[in-house]
């Protein structure tokens, strides 16, 4: 029998348990950009890489010129996997019919060039995006796991929450958004 659509958490938001044991994942809040059966792959939203911006980026790759006014938003560490490899959240005003996809109503995920030079351009730029260096992934049956072990905690994302640029505020951002305050979660760390 195959599990419905909604038993997956694509277009939710990750948040990282205390004490996870796993300095990538520290404070973590990572917006789920695919999850099915056989994997799931998310974006940390909250891990800016001091000293690289989005526009030193476009400039750096030449997509760009340095008279054009560019967002200087942080680049962000999405995650340990393909560090090297750069993804584009962004709202779903801009989307590139080869190669962006869906991932909830409002947001979408590009992976390619064509979002990197709709970001320099004047009329393309989507409304909000940020740039992620990797990912976070899991194999099948791995987040479910980490998910029941309290590892981590769910959420509905929404607009700020993936794209502010108030990364330090938006783990406890996102546990207010489901009543938790990091108090009660630092005293039931540990506890079987």
């Amino acid at each position: 029998m195959a599990a419905s659509d909604d038993v997956f958490l694509s277009g939710r938001l990750l948040v990282a348990m205390p004490g996870i044991g796993d300095p990538h994942f520290e404070r973590a809040v990572i917006f789920l950009c695919a999850h099915n059966a056989q994997h799931a792959m998310g974006l940390a939203v909250n891990r800016p890489v001091n000293g690289l911006s989005i526009g030193g980026v476009l400039r750096r790759l030449k997509i760009a010129e340095s008279t054009i006014a560019l967002p200087e938003d942080l680049v962000l560490m999405g995650g340990p996997v393909e560090r090297d490899r750069g993804f584009v959240l962004h709202t779903d005003d801009y989307m590139c019919p080869t190669s962006s996809v869906k991932v909830m109503p409002g947001v979408g995920l590009t992976a390619t060039p064509d979002v990197l030079e709709a970001i320099a351009g004047h009329n393309t730029r989507p409304r909000r995006s940020l740039l992620a260096l990797g990912y976070a992934g899991w194999e099948g049956g791995q987040l479910e796991r980490e998910i029941v072990g309290n590892t981590w905690l769910t959420c509905d994302a929404d607009e700020s929450l993936i794209f502010d640029d108030d990364h330090d505020a938006k783990w406890e951002r996102a546990l207010a958004k489901i009543g938790v305050t990091p108090g009660q979660l630092s005293s039931l760390s540990g506890q079987a």
